[in-house]
Protein backbone atom coordinates (compact mmCIF):
# COMPACT_ATOMS: atom_id res chain seq x y z
CA UNK A 1 0.00 0.00 0.00
CA UNK A 2 2.90 2.37 0.65
CA UNK A 3 3.91 2.09 -3.01
CA UNK A 4 0.55 3.37 -4.28
CA UNK A 5 0.51 6.63 -2.23
CA UNK A 6 4.08 7.23 -3.32
CA UNK A 7 3.18 6.83 -6.99
CA UNK A 8 0.14 9.06 -6.58
CA UNK A 9 2.28 11.73 -4.93
CA UNK A 10 4.90 11.55 -7.70
CA UNK A 11 2.19 11.76 -10.37
CA UNK A 12 0.68 14.80 -8.65
CA UNK A 13 4.10 16.47 -8.45
CA UNK A 14 4.82 15.81 -12.12
CA UNK A 15 1.38 16.94 -13.27
CA UNK A 16 1.54 20.11 -11.18
CA UNK A 17 4.98 20.97 -12.57
CA UNK A 18 3.77 20.36 -16.12
CA UNK A 19 0.69 22.53 -15.63
CA UNK A 20 2.76 25.44 -14.29
CA UNK A 21 5.21 25.22 -17.21
CA UNK A 22 2.33 25.08 -19.72
CA UNK A 23 0.59 27.99 -18.00
CA UNK A 24 3.71 30.09 -18.63
CA UNK A 25 4.71 28.70 -22.01
CA UNK A 26 1.40 28.58 -23.88
CA UNK A 27 0.43 32.29 -23.58
CA UNK A 28 3.99 33.35 -24.46
CA UNK A 29 4.06 30.96 -27.42
CA UNK A 30 0.73 32.37 -28.60
CA UNK A 31 2.12 35.91 -28.51
CA UNK A 32 5.31 34.86 -30.31
CA UNK A 33 3.43 33.11 -33.11
CA UNK A 34 0.54 35.57 -33.48
CA UNK A 35 2.16 38.26 -35.69
CA UNK A 36 2.74 37.40 -39.32
CA UNK A 37 6.25 37.78 -40.71
CA UNK A 38 5.14 40.82 -42.71
CA UNK A 39 3.81 42.59 -39.63
CA UNK A 40 6.85 41.59 -37.57
CA UNK A 41 9.29 42.85 -40.21
CA UNK A 42 7.29 46.06 -40.52
CA UNK A 43 7.51 46.53 -36.75
CA UNK A 44 11.24 45.89 -36.75
CA UNK A 45 11.66 48.65 -39.33
CA UNK A 46 9.41 51.07 -37.44
CA UNK A 47 11.53 53.98 -36.22
CA UNK A 48 9.30 54.57 -33.19
CA UNK A 49 9.60 50.95 -32.09
CA UNK A 50 13.37 50.87 -32.53
CA UNK A 51 13.68 54.16 -30.67
CA UNK A 52 11.58 52.92 -27.75
CA UNK A 53 13.46 49.61 -27.54
CA UNK A 54 16.78 51.44 -27.61
CA UNK A 55 15.56 53.81 -24.90
CA UNK A 56 14.51 50.84 -22.74
CA UNK A 57 17.85 49.10 -23.24
CA UNK A 58 20.08 52.15 -22.78
CA UNK A 59 18.16 53.51 -19.78
CA UNK A 60 18.19 50.07 -18.15
CA UNK A 61 21.93 49.73 -18.75
CA UNK A 62 22.49 53.19 -17.26
CA UNK A 63 20.40 52.30 -14.21
CA UNK A 64 22.33 49.03 -13.77
CA UNK A 65 25.67 50.87 -14.01
CA UNK A 66 24.54 53.34 -11.34
CA UNK A 67 23.39 50.39 -9.21
CA UNK A 68 26.87 48.89 -9.58
CA UNK A 69 28.59 52.12 -8.54
CA UNK A 70 26.42 52.93 -5.55
CA UNK A 71 24.99 49.52 -4.65
CA UNK A 72 28.34 47.75 -4.31
CA UNK A 73 29.42 49.70 -1.19
CA UNK A 74 26.02 49.07 0.37
CA UNK A 75 26.20 45.36 -0.47
CA UNK A 76 29.69 45.13 1.02
CA UNK A 77 28.63 46.95 4.19
CA UNK A 78 25.61 44.67 4.67
CA UNK A 79 27.65 41.54 3.98
CA UNK A 80 30.52 42.35 6.33
CA UNK A 81 28.95 44.20 9.26
CA UNK A 82 26.41 43.51 11.96
CA UNK A 83 24.70 46.53 13.49
CA UNK A 84 21.43 47.45 15.22
CA UNK A 85 18.69 47.90 12.66
CA UNK A 86 20.38 45.82 9.95
CA UNK A 87 17.17 43.90 9.24
CA UNK A 88 15.36 47.21 8.85
CA UNK A 89 17.92 48.42 6.30
CA UNK A 90 17.74 45.11 4.39
CA UNK A 91 13.95 45.32 4.38
CA UNK A 92 14.11 48.89 3.12
CA UNK A 93 16.43 47.83 0.30
CA UNK A 94 13.98 45.06 -0.68
CA UNK A 95 10.89 47.26 -0.42
CA UNK A 96 10.85 48.39 -4.10
CA UNK A 97 10.32 44.74 -5.06
CA UNK A 98 7.01 44.60 -3.22
CA UNK A 99 5.38 48.02 -3.30
CA UNK A 100 2.90 48.72 -6.15
CA UNK A 101 4.76 50.19 -9.09
CA UNK A 102 2.71 53.40 -9.41
CA UNK A 103 3.69 54.15 -5.81
CA UNK A 104 7.31 54.34 -6.98
CA UNK A 105 6.42 56.99 -9.55
CA UNK A 106 4.35 58.98 -7.07
CA UNK A 107 7.13 58.79 -4.46
CA UNK A 108 9.78 60.04 -6.89
CA UNK A 109 7.59 62.87 -8.14
CA UNK A 110 6.75 63.83 -4.57
CA UNK A 111 10.45 64.02 -3.74
CA UNK A 112 11.43 65.98 -6.85
CA UNK A 113 8.45 68.33 -6.94
CA UNK A 114 9.33 72.04 -7.27
CA UNK A 115 7.49 72.48 -3.97
CA UNK A 116 10.24 70.58 -2.12
CA UNK A 117 13.74 71.77 -1.29
CA UNK A 118 15.29 68.83 -3.14
CA UNK A 119 13.15 69.52 -6.20
CA UNK A 120 14.17 73.19 -6.24
CA UNK A 121 17.82 72.16 -5.93
CA UNK A 122 17.46 69.86 -8.94
CA UNK A 123 15.81 72.62 -10.95
CA UNK A 124 18.61 75.01 -10.10
CA UNK A 125 21.02 72.42 -11.52
CA UNK A 126 18.95 72.07 -14.68
CA UNK A 127 17.83 68.52 -13.85
CA UNK A 128 14.27 67.62 -14.80
CA UNK A 129 12.58 64.38 -13.73
CA UNK A 130 9.05 64.64 -15.13
CA UNK A 131 8.90 63.53 -18.76
CA UNK A 132 12.65 63.08 -19.26
CA UNK A 133 15.16 60.30 -19.79
CA UNK A 134 16.65 61.25 -16.43
CA UNK A 135 13.32 60.47 -14.80
CA UNK A 136 13.15 57.12 -16.57
CA UNK A 137 16.64 56.18 -15.36
CA UNK A 138 15.73 57.25 -11.81
CA UNK A 139 12.69 54.97 -11.85
CA UNK A 140 14.62 52.04 -13.29
CA UNK A 141 17.40 52.49 -10.77
CA UNK A 142 14.85 52.51 -7.94
CA UNK A 143 13.13 49.28 -9.00
CA UNK A 144 16.30 47.45 -10.11
CA UNK A 145 18.61 48.31 -7.23
CA UNK A 146 17.40 45.55 -4.82
CA UNK A 147 18.26 42.83 -7.34
CA UNK A 148 21.81 44.07 -7.74
CA UNK A 149 22.43 44.66 -4.04
CA UNK A 150 21.15 41.22 -3.05
CA UNK A 151 23.22 39.45 -5.72
CA UNK A 152 26.38 41.36 -4.85
CA UNK A 153 25.79 40.81 -1.13
CA UNK A 154 25.50 37.06 -1.70
CA UNK A 155 28.76 37.09 -3.64
CA UNK A 156 30.64 38.98 -0.94
CA UNK A 157 29.22 36.70 1.77
CA UNK A 158 30.51 33.68 -0.18
CA UNK A 159 34.10 34.91 0.30
CA UNK A 160 35.76 33.86 3.55
CA UNK A 161 36.56 37.03 5.56
CA UNK A 162 39.93 35.56 6.48
CA UNK A 163 41.13 36.10 2.91
CA UNK A 164 40.55 39.83 3.27
CA UNK A 165 42.08 39.80 6.73
CA UNK A 166 45.24 38.13 5.42
CA UNK A 167 45.48 40.75 2.67
CA UNK A 168 45.24 43.56 5.20
CA UNK A 169 47.74 41.88 7.52
CA UNK A 170 50.23 41.88 4.65
CA UNK A 171 49.93 45.64 4.35
CA UNK A 172 47.21 46.07 1.72
CA UNK A 173 44.68 48.81 2.43
CA UNK A 174 40.92 48.44 2.26
CA UNK A 175 40.75 49.61 -1.36
CA UNK A 176 43.60 47.35 -2.51
CA UNK A 177 42.03 44.39 -0.70
CA UNK A 178 38.68 45.01 -2.34
CA UNK A 179 40.06 45.31 -5.87
CA UNK A 180 42.63 42.51 -5.55
CA UNK A 181 40.72 40.00 -3.43
CA UNK A 182 37.00 40.69 -3.11
CA UNK A 183 36.16 41.89 -6.60
CA UNK A 184 38.00 39.10 -8.51
CA UNK A 185 36.26 36.47 -6.37
CA UNK A 186 32.71 37.79 -6.65
CA UNK A 187 32.63 39.61 -9.99
CA UNK A 188 30.33 36.98 -11.49
CA UNK A 189 27.78 37.55 -8.72
CA UNK A 190 27.95 41.26 -9.48
CA UNK A 191 27.52 40.61 -13.19
CA UNK A 192 24.48 38.45 -12.46
CA UNK A 193 23.15 41.29 -10.31
CA UNK A 194 23.66 43.78 -13.15
CA UNK A 195 21.79 41.50 -15.55
CA UNK A 196 18.95 41.02 -13.05
CA UNK A 197 18.79 44.76 -12.49
CA UNK A 198 18.59 45.40 -16.24
CA UNK A 199 16.00 42.66 -16.75
CA UNK A 200 13.80 44.11 -14.02
CA UNK A 201 14.26 47.64 -15.33
CA UNK A 202 13.30 46.76 -18.90
CA UNK A 203 9.96 45.37 -17.71
CA UNK A 204 8.96 48.44 -15.68
CA UNK A 205 5.70 50.08 -16.70
CA UNK A 206 3.57 51.30 -13.80
CA UNK A 207 6.03 53.87 -12.45
CA UNK A 208 7.18 54.97 -15.90
CA UNK A 209 3.76 56.10 -17.08
CA UNK A 210 3.52 58.39 -14.04
CA UNK A 211 7.00 59.87 -14.21
CA UNK A 212 7.67 59.88 -17.96
CA UNK A 213 4.97 58.72 -20.37
CA UNK A 214 7.06 60.47 -23.00
CA UNK A 215 9.68 59.70 -24.20
CA UNK A 216 8.22 56.22 -24.59
CA UNK A 217 10.01 53.13 -23.42
CA UNK A 218 9.00 49.87 -25.11
CA UNK A 219 6.38 48.72 -22.53
CA UNK A 220 4.64 52.11 -22.72
CA UNK A 221 4.69 52.03 -26.53
CA UNK A 222 3.18 48.55 -26.48
CA UNK A 223 0.45 49.73 -24.11
CA UNK A 224 -0.33 52.76 -26.26
CA UNK A 225 -0.56 50.68 -29.43
CA UNK A 226 -2.82 48.20 -27.68
CA UNK A 227 -5.21 50.89 -26.48
CA UNK A 228 -5.19 52.68 -29.85
CA UNK A 229 -5.06 49.81 -32.35
CA UNK A 230 -5.61 46.55 -30.47
CA UNK A 231 -3.67 43.31 -30.39
CA UNK A 232 -2.48 43.30 -34.00
CA UNK A 233 -0.12 46.23 -33.51
CA UNK A 234 0.85 45.58 -29.89
CA UNK A 235 1.77 41.90 -30.30
CA UNK A 236 4.91 42.52 -32.43
CA UNK A 237 6.29 44.86 -29.76
CA UNK A 238 5.49 42.20 -27.15
CA UNK A 239 7.46 39.67 -29.23
CA UNK A 240 10.53 41.91 -29.13
CA UNK A 241 10.25 42.35 -25.36
CA UNK A 242 9.82 38.61 -24.79
CA UNK A 243 12.91 37.83 -26.86
CA UNK A 244 14.97 40.49 -25.09
CA UNK A 245 13.86 39.19 -21.70
CA UNK A 246 14.67 35.62 -22.72
CA UNK A 247 18.15 36.72 -23.77
CA UNK A 248 18.76 38.32 -20.38
CA UNK A 249 17.68 35.23 -18.48
CA UNK A 250 19.74 32.93 -20.69
CA UNK A 251 22.72 35.08 -19.76
CA UNK A 252 21.70 34.88 -16.12
CA UNK A 253 21.50 31.08 -16.19
CA UNK A 254 24.83 30.86 -18.00
CA UNK A 255 26.52 32.98 -15.36
CA UNK A 256 24.93 31.23 -12.37
CA UNK A 257 27.44 30.06 -9.81
CA UNK A 258 27.60 26.88 -7.74
CA UNK A 259 26.47 27.17 -4.15
CA UNK A 260 29.81 26.34 -2.51
CA UNK A 261 31.46 29.09 -0.54
CA UNK A 262 35.06 30.09 -1.13
CA UNK A 263 37.30 28.38 1.40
Amino acid sequence: MRGLPGRIFQAWMGLSALLVVLFIAIPLAKVLTAPTWDVLLETLSDADVLKSVWLSMSASATAAFIAFLFGTPLAYFLARHQFPGKKVVESLVDLPIMIPHPVVGIALLSLTSPHTGFGRMLQSMGIEIMGTRTGIVAVLFFVGMPFYVNAAKSGIESIAPRLENVSRSLGAGSAATFFRITLPLCWRYMLVGIIMCMARAISEFGAIIIVAYHPMVAPVLMYERFTAFGLKYSQPVAVILILVSMLFFLLLRTLSLPKEKTE
